[in-house]
């Protein structure tokens, strides 16, 4: 398992992922020599002399090149700088095998990424994991060898966000705070970045993941600064419903109703997604009345849910175990019997063995065959990953 964290040292946000910088970024962008070495001397609290043992240099010469008094004109020596201070050789003006392995690293990387979140939205989270980890296990490596260039550490925090959330899919209840963990290393990233859309994307996620490992507290806390960051209806929309399901789960029905009403307000206004949707803001409401004390209204609201059209994969089985736990409540017990027999084959289809765990507890003590047959597939999935 990847597990190198650069943010663990002293040093990182200022000196290791000093190129990650905005004002960084202004310099790389100008290509001047001189300002890039000034720069590089700040930040590392170091003089020209120090700088010159660094590079092979006397402190006249970096003196020399910082004033621009001294260009490098040969690439060779190019070449040797941006490797001794870790930014891509393009910078400098040159084009070689290793600035054209790493641009094509950046775009594989973005391509599985996004390849990956397909991947878990279409039911197929297990393999999202298997693509994202190399990935992040190749990035990490890359930025403890010191290469801590913005779009890497972009990349970094976009495939963390990514593996987190697939695992949270994939795991069971017991081992959800790895699946946090991993959106919580991408918090660390987007946080120093200073991006309030991006930052508000991964409190986003984060939040979530945190709500499934049952630390409502928090979750509640990064989701609603999800809320206050997001930029635009679009991304309100986004972190909107995560913060109505981790209401309802704090049991804060105030807070609970407040978030619906907003998310209902958006629907006409703000794009649908996998989850910014009626059908999954109807689930939502159900799960959410449910835990605040109000089973009654959700009884009442169960069999009228919208059309699923453009959901994700996984939320269909989340509904239909929603629906049957309402259903239980208002004593149908077919219909809950229906309703969770269809969500365990999916569950099982999709390895979903969180969800798994809710059909057991949804249909523990009344209907005890769906319960065995959730067990007896939670513990088939279980000892697949023992192996």
């Amino acid at each position: 398992m990847p597990g190198s964290e650069v943010g663990n040292r002293p040093s990182a946000r200022h000196a290791l992922w000093h190129w990650a910088t905005p004002q960084a970024q202004a310099l790389l962008a100008a290509r001047e020599l001189g300002p890039i070495l000034r720069f590089y001397r700040t930040v590392h609290g170091i003089n020209q002399t120090e700088l010159g043992s660094l590079l092979g240099y006397d402190k006249t010469m970096v003196s020399a090149m910082e004033l621009g008094k001294r260009p490098l004109n040969d690439a060779t020596a190019r070449r040797h700088v941006a490797e001794q201070l870790r930014i891509p050789p393009h910078v400098l003006g040159v084009t070689d095998a290793a600035d054209t392995d790493h641009r094509a690293m950046l775009q594989f990387g973005q391509s599985t990424v996004r390849l990956a979140e397909v991947a878990r939205q279409s039911g197929h989270a297990s393999e999202a994991v298997a693509e994202l980890w190399p990935l992040v296990a190749r990035l990490e490596a890359r930025i403890e060898d010191g290469h801590t260039e913005r779009d890497v550490l972009r990349l970094l925090a976009e495939a963390r966000v990514g593996l987190g959330v697939a695992l949270g899919n994939v795991l069971p209840e017991e081992r959800l705070s790895t699946a946090a963990s991993w959106t919580g290393k991408s918090l660390r990233i987007a946080q120093y970045f200073d991006e309030p859309a991006f930052t508000s994307q991964v409190l986003r996620m984060h939040g979530n993941e945190l709500r499934k490992a049952h630390l409502t507290g928090a979750a509640v806390d990064r989701l609603q600064q999800a809320v206050a960051l997001a930029p635009d209806d679009t991304a309100r929309a986004a972190a909107l419903p995560l913060l109505a399901r981790a209401a309802g789960a704090l049991c804060d029905g105030a807070l609970f109703d407040s978030v619906v009403r907003e998310a209902d307000g958006l629907l006409d206004h703000a794009e649908h997604t996998s989850l910014f949707n009626p059908f999954a803001l109807h689930e939502i409401r159900l799960r959410g009345l449910v835990s605040t004390g109000r089973p009654d209204a959700a009884i009442r609201l169960v069999d009228h849910a919208p059309d699923a059209m453009g959901t994700g994969a996984q939320w269909a089985v989340i509904a239909r175990i929603t629906s049957a736990r309402v259903r239980l409540l208002g004593g149908d017990h077919t219909g809950a019997e229906e309703s969770l027999t269809v969500a365990l084959g999916e569950a099982v289809r999709q390895r979903l063995p969180h969800q798994l765990q809710r059909i057991i507890r949804t249909a523990a003590g009344q209907l005890p065959d769906v319960r065995d047959a959730a067990g007896a597939a939670l513990d088939g999935i279980r000892s697949e990953m023992a192996a």
